[in-house]
């Protein structure tokens, strides 16, 4: 089984002509689709690739746009794949204090572009919290307990008001293989470490492959060293993503010499047999 990049922030490689970057992040587990970017780059990206632009299985990290505005392409009201997701992913999300520093007037919306309507016109939605195996050794791992630190980010909807948000609806994939399981995440809001440890104990593997996104963008460098030191000896395999950050990228291009990928759109990463 291959993980391919088809959205993400950077490109990975010059060929084939055409890959499309994009804030954002979109891959191919196999025959399984994870996420779907902002745009239409995902599908295009995929063509490109030879992934395919039709996928039966369809999981959504969480709400934010730039994980769910491509999905409209991957709809077809007459194959109707099947989108996962946990059923948060419908409340409004909003960002009221972007990267570089401002407060906005008006808080910006930032979440799903489309009701659970829309999406059923050309769909099957299941909605989950706990994990769901939506294909053979292939899981959609739900709510993620956290023990440990997570990742929150601007704002949600709460009783008509705007409150912090954790971003409840944050999960990931993990692929059990022949060789420990395979972690493909969208940005991590529910910690890397809490994730990790939520998909060893669903699959009943050690987690030897990291592949996505870990929204480390704002996090310490001592944290992330922390982290590095909780990792060290465990991965086999580090390719972060999107929302990892340069100073995360950097850290662990270091401390995890050995592990550390560069990828971007395009990029390919072959995963040992499915278990």
């Amino acid at each position: 089984m291959n993980v391919t990049i088809l959205a993400d922030n950077t490109v990975a490689t010059g060929v084939p002509k055409g890959l499309r970057g994009e804030w954002g992040f979109a891959a191919a587990v196999g025959d399984v689709l994870f996420d779907t970017g902002q745009s239409s780059a995902a599908l295009e990206n995929a063509r490109l690739l030879n992934v395919g632009a039709e996928f039966e299985h369809i999981v959504l990290s969480h709400a934010h746009y730039d994980h769910t505005e491509g999905l409209k392409e991957f709809l077809d009201p007459f194959e109707r794949p099947t989108v996962y997701c946990h059923p948060d992913i419908w409340t409004a999300r909003y960002i009221q204090e972007p990267a570089d520093g401002r407060t906005l007037e008006e808080p910006i919306h930032i979440g799903i572009p489309y009701a659970r309507s829309e999406v059923e016109t050309g769909a099957e939605v299941v909605e989950h919290r706990e994990p769901v195996e939506v294909y053979e050794g292939v899981y959609a791992l739900g709510e993620v307990p956290r023990r440990h630190a997570d990742n929150p980010i601007h704002l949600r909807k709460a009783d008509g008001d705007l409150v912090e948000d954790s971003v409840p609806d944050d999960q990931s994939i993990a692929v059990e293989t022949t060789d420990g399981a395979a972690l493909v995440l969208g940005c991590c809001h529910a910690g890397l470490r809490n994730t990790i440890e939520h998909a060893e104990t669903v699959t009943g593997q050690d987690i030897r492959y990291v592949i996505g996104g870990t929204h480390l963008v704002d996090c310490d460098a001592d944290d992330i060293h922390e982290l590095a030191d909780w990792l060290e000896g465990k991965l086999d395999v580090f390719a972060g993503t999107h929302c990892t950050g340069f100073q995360a990228e950097k850290i662990f291009s270091e401390r995890l010499q050995d592990a550390f990928r560069s990828v971007g759109v395009g990029s390919s990463i072959e995963l040992p047999s499915t278990a």
